[in-house]
């Protein structure tokens, strides 16, 4: 029999209520077999084992994000698109004819960031700037929050939108005072038509996207992710699972990954895909689905109006209608399937939290996975214990609620803008909260995710001092626990992941920093040293 193998330190996370113990981890093939102290490695492991000792580094679960869009954070970081935030219109422009000579997208030149809250001025962009700099070239930009793409004249003639064109339901195309088309495609109107730009992108060059987020995601110690549907358009989810169960077969795909595509009222992509992926790799646990939009742009469905209504009765909108939603999560859960919800406004939380008592009372818990809230964003402390009441997990993304402290307050008003983003309450209430980061909406960066957690403060600035909502700042050893065991819990598999236990995979990081005892405000610092996949050494600095 192979030697055992054990991974020692003097700081080992092993759970939330042991954070910071001197341990060895002893793994037997893609498992842990045991845990115990140092001294007794002979004992437990016996003489030949291979023993790594990392001294005072920190030892925790592989981290795992629990919602992320991964075809875009892979697409955003290669060569294939640009980040693009801007500080302006003219910006983002200006950086887009930069990079236009070393894209290699094809044809369509690819952006993806902006948003027009955060420009100076804060206005929304015209196909005007685009055609000046990009006559003959088509050009998309994708907002940073993914709900709203920006393309020039030439782009629109490729995507063959006139001024006749009807926008697809759920989207609109906006248009200036004289009725023309502006160039920007806001909600379901972008995700479609962007979809059609994406599939002009080679496939080689997705490929290699792919493998180098992989290599990009270990040296941060995420082990495992969560692959969210972006849209529930047909065609426009983005969860390829071509592309894993290609990289599967080649042995190159490094990571967990667990795909929910789009629910849309049809089971057999998913049962298919259920009934295939059943390795310990990738899998499918379920579904997802979207209720409302955003609140910067008074898309996210909301009891009452907008403190800045924009027009009388602006509460937002469902993107599906309610009955249709509540028939979409009846006929998953009937079959046993997960299903997350996009829900940011306090009414789609509510209307969503109805819907999944319902389905618990009438089919119980899903076969695999967790029925789950994306977002969580605004809502009421009777949410929170109502989602307590029936076990539904809050997916929840830390960097979101430090993008822009200010937004809350001038869209919803002080009252709603004093409750979001409730960590502490969640915690205190026993609502499982599973971190991500909606990765490419914000940077794919796992010590920002716990940071913007413990500190709510922006990560660069570490402004507003104390925290944005301080009341709702947790402790690292609960942030830990949300970007691990929470994560395994919305896919199904805390059993498997999350924690340091005899059983569990060998999902391990290690950090030249002890958490417990860092300075939240400095961990941006903190560097993994290495990443282990059940077992095995995936990656190291």
């Amino acid at each position: 029999m192979a030697p055992l193998s054990v991974i020692t330190s003097n700081h080992v996370y092993l759970d939330r209520a042991h954070p910071d113990v001197r341990a060895a981890v002893v793994i037997e093939g893609t498992r842990v077999r045991a845990v115990c102290a140092p001294e007794d490695v002979s004992r437990v492991a016996g003489d030949d084992a291979r023993v790594r000792d990392f001294g005072d580094a920190f030892v925790c679960p592989g981290f795992h994000d629990a919602h992320q869009h991964v075809f875009h954070t892979a697409l955003v970081d290669s060569d294939l698109a640009l980040t693009c935030p801007g500080t302006s219109e003219a910006d983002c422009v200006e950086q887009m004819r930069a990079f236009a000579g070393r894209s290699r997208a094809g044809r369509w030149l690819i952006g993806q960031g902006w948003r027009q809250d955060l420009w100076d001025p804060a206005v929304a962009p015209t196909r005007a700037s685009l055609d000046a700099a990009f006559p003959d070239r088509p050009v998309a930009m994708y907002s940073g929050d993914l709900h709203t793409l920006w393309v020039n004249t030439r782009g629109l003639e490729e995507l063959d939108i006139t001024a006749d064109t009807v926008p697809p339901a759920g989207g609109s195309f906006e248009r200036d005072a004289d009725g023309r088309l502006t160039g920007v495609l806001r909600e379901a109107a972008g995700m479609v038509y962007v979809a059609k730009v994406f599939q002009t992108l080679p496939r080689d060059g997705v490929m290699r996207a792919y493998r180098d987020y992989f290599e990009r995601s270990l040296g941060q110690g995420i082990t495992s992710v969560c692959d969210m549907a972006l849209s529930a358009i047909p065609g426009a989810d983005y969860v390829n699972e071509d592309v894993y169960e290609a990289l599967l077969a080649q042995g190159a795909l490094p990571v967990r990954a667990h795909l929910f595509p789009q629910n849309v009222g049809r089971y057999e992509r998913i049962e298919a895909l259920q009934a295939r992926l059943t390795g310990e790799l990738l899998r499918a646990p379920g579904t997802k689905q979207f209720f409302d939009g955003v609140s910067s742009a008074h898309t996210a469905w909301m009891l009452d109006e907008y403190a800045n209504a924009r027009f009388a009765g602006d509460c937002g909108r469902p993107t599906v209608a309610p009955e249709l939603m509540r028939s979409y999560v009846m006929a998953a859960a009937e079959r046993g399937i997960a299903t997350r919800i996009h829900t940011i406004g306090d009414r789609s939380i509510r209307t969503a939290i109805d819907i999944f008592r319902e389905a618990r009372e009438r089919f119980g818990a899903p076969r695999q996975g967790a029925n789950t809230i994306e977002h969580v964003e605004g809502l009421w402390p009777e949410d929170v214990r109502a989602m307590a009441e029936i076990g539904l997990v809050a997916s929840v993304q830390p960097q979101h609620a430090v993008i822009d402290v200010t937004q809350p307050e001038r869209d919803l008003g002080a009252e709603r803008a004093a409750f979001m983003w409730p960590f502490a309450s969640f915690a205190r209430a026993g609502v499982t909260m599973a971190f991500g980061t909606d990765s490419p909406c914000v940077p794919n960066r796992s010590m920002q995710v716990l940071s913007c957690a413990v500190t709510r403060e922006v990560p660069e600035t570490c402004e507003p001092r104390g925290g944005w909502l301080p009341a709702e700042r947790i402790g690292m050893a609960e942030a830990i626990d949300a970007y691990t065991r929470g994560s395994a819990v919305a896919c199904g598999r805390e059993g498997e992941l999350g924690t340091l236990s005899a059983g569990r995979l060998a999902d391990i990081a290690v950090l030249d920093t002890n958490l417990m005892e860092a300075d939240p405000e400095q961990i941006q610092g903190v560097r993994t040293l290495a990443a282990y996949v059940g077992g095995s050494l995936a990656w190291e600095a």
